[in-house]
């Protein structure tokens, strides 16, 4: 499932590209065609990004809300577009360029109390200016849930998945099966900042990295897959040299080093 970077480069690349223009909308599929003549050629306001979810704002009253799921996916075209192949749930043409979408887990119009009552049930995201770290660490920090389960909970902190949770935790050593409220205010100081810095540069370059590619003589850009995680999906730990080990934690798998993370 792509992780909060991935929806804040789409979003900010789409801002970029459509903010302002009217979209031809149409879903080849059939699948979202009522609901796609309902926003054809109306101007995009904005498109923002909460977590994992992607918004497309035409007036206060009606947004495109889009969450990828595992299996969701946008495909961005200079015009003219290829013609359409596949279960595209939704194309977007824009003056100059356009998107097709297949299989998000929800593709749908929220008016503005269903677009709150969505907003409500997130938690801050780091990515965004009017994050209260506050509030995450208020609820992790009353709660006996591993804080490797809590790291994945959208309600409590948005846009952090399985790769993000296990190098974060990895990187402060703290254990994914410590209880939130065993985490310190400075531990959890610092899984903020990583999360802010490594959520910035996922949507800087468009990938993962949690590596300081320095310490490796290179930029973050030259970096190869193998490269840019320390500790997710990895053998060996690269601190110590012992084997990763993995778990399941808010049923997804953890990786971890059981030597350095306590």
């Amino acid at each position: 499932m792509p992780e909060g970077h991935t929806i804040h480069r789409i979003a900010r690349d789409h801002s970029k590209f459509f903010r302002g223009e009217k979209l031809h909308f149409s879903s080849p599929q059939g699948r979202f065609t009522d609901d796609a003549k309902k926003i054809n050629r109306r101007p995009i306001q904005d498109v923002t990004a909460h977590g994992k979810h992607l918004f497309y704002h035409f007036s206060k009253r009606t947004t495109l809300h889009v969450h990828l799921g595992l299996y969701g996916k946008f495909k961005t075209h200079r015009l003219p577009l290829p013609d359409p192949k596949g279960a595209i749930r939704l194309r977007g043409i824009g003056d100059s360029r356009g998107f097709d979408l297949r299989g998000p887990t929800r593709c749908e119009l929220l008016d503005s109390i269903s677009l709150q009552i969505l907003l409500d049930r997130l938690g801050p995201d780091p990515l965004r200016s009017d994050a209260d770290p506050d509030l995450v660490w208020h609820r992790i920090s009353k709660s006996q849930t591993p804080i490797g389960a809590q790291l994945l909970n959208q309600s409590i902190i948005s846009g952090i998945g399985n790769v993000y949770r296990a190098d974060i935790l990895f990187e402060t050593k703290i254990s994914p099966f410590r209880q939130g409220n065993s985490i310190s205010r400075e531990e959890f100081d610092t899984i903020w900042t990583l999360a802010k810095d490594w959520l910035r540069l996922g949507v800087k370059y468009n990938r993962i990295i949690t590596v300081d590619a320095k310490q490796i003589g290179k930029t973050p850009g030259k970096l190869l897959a193998r490269e840019r995680l320390l500790i997710y999906k990895k053998k060996t730990c690269p601190d110590c040299g012992s084997d990763v080990a993995s778990d399941t934690v808010g049923a997804r798998t953890i990786y971890y080093c059981e030597r350095c993370q306590h």
